[in-house]
């Protein structure tokens, strides 16, 4: 485990360092805690994009165990906050979906830029290593160089890759890589997709066909819908996870570019306000830095003193 948090860690240290440094200056045991003091920590959450409601439950809960005679120090607010930021995270935690019989078809989608192609390899990579075998389908034939990005990843992991011309049609790709995974009995086939804003009518209804082909060549398929979401856009994250949920059937999230943003709280804000589990997290450029997202350690990672101290030993 120890590992394992240390990479949760270097990915959220920018996150950390801007909740702590807040926390931990501003609540000592030498003063009573006043009004401003917490409205100063909401302040501090709203900044790491907790989102509103979370924010506002959290800071309520530390003010009650204060009034209370249960916590004196920064350290304390720290720990309550990382209790009930985990809380929020495992209430709609699950395992990726798995077929009962046949392939297990993994869809991406999300808007431009949000990491899909470098996910779905990152992911191969982590499900080879893992010992399963996998298929990778190039369905966005809009962007130049997709297609070569995911045959490298393709490459890379030894997972075969299905593709067509660009400017080809995707759902037709889908439907022959879905029957080339029952084929060659492969257990999962992940789909990638071009990029698209919620509001593109045209491309949002792509995904209804590619969906569609899905189903007709492989009954039952997509067993997950995977939206792709770039952690640096905090809370504008959640909007967008609402309206591509609304649009496309979107069942589960997996996280980006964790390691360069400070709004490492928006993972709390999703759970809190959407109805999706967030599965993985990239907390890094390196393979391996795609994590199955943990509760625990992500809360950990979050309201980690040691990163305010500038420490850089592990637990």
């Amino acid at each position: 485990m120890g590992s394992i948090f240390s990479i949760f860690k270097r990915g959220l240290e920018k996150s950390s360092t801007l909740v702590t440094r807040s926390v931990v200056s501003l609540f000592t045991g030498e003063k009573k805690w006043e009004a401003q003091d917490f409205q100063r920590l909401e302040a501090g959450l709203l900044r790491a994009d907790f989102g509103v409601p979370a924010t506002e439950r959290i800071v309520a809960d530390i003010q009650d165990r204060y009034s209370r005679g249960k916590i004196a120090t920064g350290e304390d607010i720290l720990a309550v906050a990382r209790e009930d930021a985990a809380a929020i995270l495992r209430s709609n935690l699950r395992a990726l979906a798995k077929s009962e019989s046949g392939p297990t078809v993994l869809l991406f989608v999300g808007v431009n830029g949000s990491g899909k192609t470098t996910t779905i390899g990152k992911l191969a990579d982590k499900l080879s290593k893992e010992g399963h075998t996998c298929m990778l389908a190039a369905c966005d034939t809009f962007r130049a160089a997709a297609i070569e990005q995911l045959q490298l990843w393709g490459e890379r992991t030894h997972c075969p890759v299905i593709a067509g011309k660009h400017g080809g049609d995707p759902a037709g790709i889908a439907f022959d890589a879905a029957k080339a995974a029952v084929a060659r009995s492969v257990e999962y086939l992940l789909i990638d997709t071009a990029g698209r804003q919620h509001n593109q009518k045209n491309l949002m209804d792509e995904l209804g066909k590619i969906r569609r082909a899905l189903e007709k060549a492989l009954p039952g398929s997509p067993h997950e819908v995977f939206l792709t979401v770039d952690s640096s856009l905090g809370s504008n994250a959640v909007s967008q996870a609402r309206e591509f949920s609304k649009n496309c059937g979107v069942s589960a999230l997996i996280l980006t570019k964790l390691d360069g943003t400070g709004k490492g709280g928006m993972a709390v804000a999703i759970h809190d306000q959407l109805d999706l589990p967030t599965l993985f997290v990239g907390l890094g450029e390196q393979p391996d830095d795609l994590q199955d997202f943990d509760p625990e350690l992500y809360a950990r990672a979050l309201f980690d003193s040691a990163n305010q101290r500038g420490s850089s030993e592990t637990v």
